[in-house]
């Protein structure tokens, strides 16, 4: 049951949506619309490995939506969607107008965005079927990193008494739109990069561009640095993996880090300094929220 998941709080809405046509399967999660009765997060285009897994991402990744708008003062909870498939393979311009039909029908209650596995031209193609989307004309991956970035900084000046990298080993975990922007930022600084990635073609064009290292996704554990900072998808902070880290400071870009909440209790166990990632990716949303307009006014161009 929905309800009995350890992953619902209190959501205010979930919406399963099939397109047999284009093939398109989607859940909308809506976590709240307080205080103007409208909800606001990305599109998540993911190959999961089973509709509880999908529900569950949805779940997770739209409350934390909320304490990000929260947090940033904006006048909208969160939300979130998910389209389940291989964007690779089965994204095309028929799901994504199907996925645009199926958030004209809320009615403006969630405003869409990009997230893994869309970008600023599906916005558009998504833009064609409905007025509540935003990201048509903005790539939100350059201000989630460089609001990333700034984040990591002020946690690196905590920790380690500096508000730089010079001389810091980073294990990057996830080297996408966001990580390799965050790598490009973290090089300028002077950190010496350690990633990986499941597209080895984008760890060898950061092994290229700034002398990092790379290791393999399992591995990136193990490495001994002084940050770990996780680009890359949710959950990768958990039982099996806390234990590995020999870090001093987790700061990333990566919505949802912690598998669960007591896993933050874990990395302070350790010694380890945990910044919350919905602080330090609300770059996206601010970044976002500059191409929305009156959400409420019908006709608006959102």
């Amino acid at each position: 049951m929905i309800f009995d998941s350890p992953h619902f709080d209190d959501h205010e809405h979930i919406s399963f949506f099939r397109d047999a046509e284009s093939g398109l399967r989607a859940i909308v999660a809506i976590h709240s619309t307080a205080p103007f009765g409208i909800a606001g997060g990305g599109c998540r285009f993911w190959s999961y490995a089973s509709d509880e897994e999908a529900l569950a991402d949805a779940l997770r990744l739209s409350r934390a939506m909320s304490y990000k708008l929260a947090l940033c003062e904006m006048p909208a909870g969160g939300a979130k969607s998910v389209i389940i498939g291989d964007p690779r393979k089965d994204k095309s311009e028929a799901v994504l107008r199907a996925m645009g039909r199926a958030v004209e029908r809320l009615g403006g209650k969630y405003i869409i965005a990009e997230d893994v596995g869309t970008n600023e031209e599906d916005m558009r193609i998504i833009g064609e079927e409905t007025r509540f989307v935003v990201g048509k004309h903005t790539d939100t991956g350059p201000a989630t990193a460089y609001g990333a970035f700034l984040g990591m900084c002020e946690a690196a000046r905590r920790v380690f008494g500096k508000a730089d990298f010079a001389g810091l080993r980073v294990a990057v975990q996830g080297v996408g739109n966001v990580g390799s922007r965050v790598c490009k930022y973290l090089a300028e600084s002077g950190a010496r990069l350690v990633v990986c990635d499941v597209n080895e073609a984008a760890v060898r064009e950061i092994v290229k561009r700034f002398g990092a290292e790379s290791v393999s996704p399992d591995a990136i554990y193990d490495v001994k640095a002084d940050v770990f900072a996780p680009c890359a998808l949710g959950a990768t902070l958990n039982d099996r993996t806390i234990p590995r880290l020999g870090c001093k400071l987790v700061a990333g870009a990566a919505n949802n880090q912690l598998a669960e909440e007591r896993h933050a209790d874990a990395l302070a166990e350790k010694g380890i300094v945990y910044a919350p990632d919905f602080v330090l990716n609300a770059g996206g949303v601010i970044g976002a929220s500059q191409e929305g307009t009156q959400m409420g006014s019908a006709g608006s161009d959102v």
